[in-house]
């Protein structure tokens, strides 16, 4: 089947968006159903973590990991990228990985009306959707969340004030996807 390219190509294709946790369940439970190994390369947590983990994901929780250096936390956060559909839509050109359907931003929600049906769609592969920071000191809340771009609002003649003046960070920019920030402690407070 053909992707589609447009928002009216998607509609008429059937397409239906659901949330990052509804679609890493439904995968999960087709791994389950094939008796597919959950984390490969991953020795010793059959009978402790990786089943705490199933229950997690079945109950569309959000996840941390304690535990000490060496313990496989980041490479299971890794994994958690094969539990995502292989591609997903998005709005082309999108910051944030809009949702076709639901957009979240501004820029989003001006494609949708100025071209309706034929707005273009991009589409995002799964590890295009997973966002890893290594928390440091030096680590800013404009990092993680974003920031007011003055230049942005310069060249586009916008208010400080308008959301289209904003610099996304990495948790906008993880937006349908997963974001993890390993070696928590670590950052300032």
């Amino acid at each position: 089947m053909e992707r589609a390219r447009t928002l009216g190509e998607l509609k008429e294709n059937g397409y239906r968006s659901i949330s990052v946790k509804s679609e890493m369940r439904a995968n999960l439970i087709c791994k389950l159903k094939r008796r597919e190994k959950l984390f490969p390369g991953i020795v010793g947590y059959d009978e402790t973590v990786v089943p705490q983990m199933v229950n997690a994901l079945l109950a569309r929780h959000n996840l941390i990991l304690l535990g000490l250096r060496g313990q496989a936390k980041s490479r299971i956060i890794r994994q958690l990228t094969d539990l995502l559909d292989e591609q997903i839509p998005v709005i082309a050109g999108s910051e944030v990985n809009d949702d076709p359907f639901h957009p979240i931003s501004a820029y989003g929600r001006q494609m949708i009306e100025l071209h309706g049906d034929a707005m273009h769609i991009d589409w995002i592969a799964r590890d295009g959707r997973f966002v890893e920071k290594l928390a440091t000191p030096d680590v800013t809340i404009a990092d993680i969340i974003g920031d007011v771009d003055p230049i942005k609002a310069a060249k586009g003649g916008h208010l400080l004030s308008d959301e289209l003046t904003i610099h996304y960070g990495l948790l906008p920019r993880a937006n349908r996807g997963i974001f993890a920030i390993n070696e928590l402690p670590d950052l300032a407070g």
